[in-house]
């Protein structure tokens, strides 16, 4: 059965990822594992609960998620696992040994809240799995139902490389996809590439059935351009790869995908260049 892992500490933005992930498991027919992992030392969990009553509250949180969700949710199993160790080692090892197709996780952005696990971790997930990982923010309220995927597209080569993961998650919901071209420079040749690209995705969409629109822009910051894009088509995905161009205007800020992670009010799927689509078919 296929499976999507969700990263949760009980917190707001973890819950929030959680009804995100039911949404497309529901679609996909897919079971929800949910994930815990408890800290290697002994200090306080975002709980606040004293380590000797820890595991057992986790479990009773555990069995009120199930009992609140498993109602709405018709085509898969609800389930969790308790585990130790690094969290976001732990979480990217459960998605290894599950054979999970997704990961979703909960993330405070940049909000300095350093003692809730998710804000530190979720871009620690990004970077270390394998597989695709949609990253929610925190007191975020968008319709969980993707009607409008935008997908950013620039001149490196691994930029395609998000378009089977996407185009999967876009049949399933029979939503658009909104390809935005990004010129980061003003030399004819890279914006021809960027151009080029976009037409050959544009070939696969059409013969996969799939809507699409196409808009360009010309910008030196790729995280904020896309950002306030797909707040202006009113999306509720972003679809990116954790390898994108980095540009004089962004550098500073970290990786394109922690920004992203960090910054977007919309929920982000990451995807890692170079790694295979897995098929919701098996």
């Amino acid at each position: 059965m296929k499976k999507i892992i969700v990263a949760i500490d009980f917190s707001d933005c973890s819950i929030n990822a959680l009804e995100h992930a039911i949404t497309i498991a529901d679609k996909a027919k897919a079971d929800i594992l949910m994930v815990w992992a408890k800290k290697p030392d002994n200090t306080k969990d975002i709980l606040l609960i004293e380590p000797e009553n820890l595991l057992e509250e986790v479990k009773k949180r555990f069995e009120e998620l199930i009992k609140k969700y498993k109602i709405g949710f018709k085509n898969g199993k609800l389930e969790y696992k308790i585990r130790k160790g690094k969290i976001y080692k732990e979480i990217v090892k459960e998605a290894e040994e599950s054979g999970a197709f997704m990961i979703a996780a909960g993330t405070h952005g940049a909000s300095g809240f350093e003692e809730f696990w998710a804000g530190s971790n979720a871009n620690k997930i990004v970077s270390a799995s394998k597989v695709p990982i949609i990253t929610i923010r925190g007191g975020i309220d968008i319709d969980r139902k993707l009607s409008k995927i935008v997908m950013p597209i620039d001149s490196t080569l691994e930029t395609r490389q998000k378009v089977s993961f996407t185009s999967i998650l876009a049949k399933l919901f029979n939503a658009e996809i909104y390809i935005l071209a990004v010129y980061t420079t003003n030399i004819k040749a890279v914006q021809s590439r960027v151009d080029r690209y976009a037409n050959q995705i544009i070939e696969h969409l059409e013969e996969e059935g799939i809507k699409y629109h196409l808009d360009s822009i010309r910008t030196d910051n790729l995280t904020n351009a896309t950002i306030q894009y797909a707040e202006k088509i009113d999306a509720n995905l972003i679809s990116i790869m954790t390898e994108q161009e980095k540009t004089t205007a962004n550098l500073w800020l970290g990786p394109y995908a922690a920004q992203m992670v960090n910054h977007s009010p919309i929920p982000v799927l990451s995807i890692h260049s170079k790694q295979m689509s897995i098929s919701l078919a098996r």
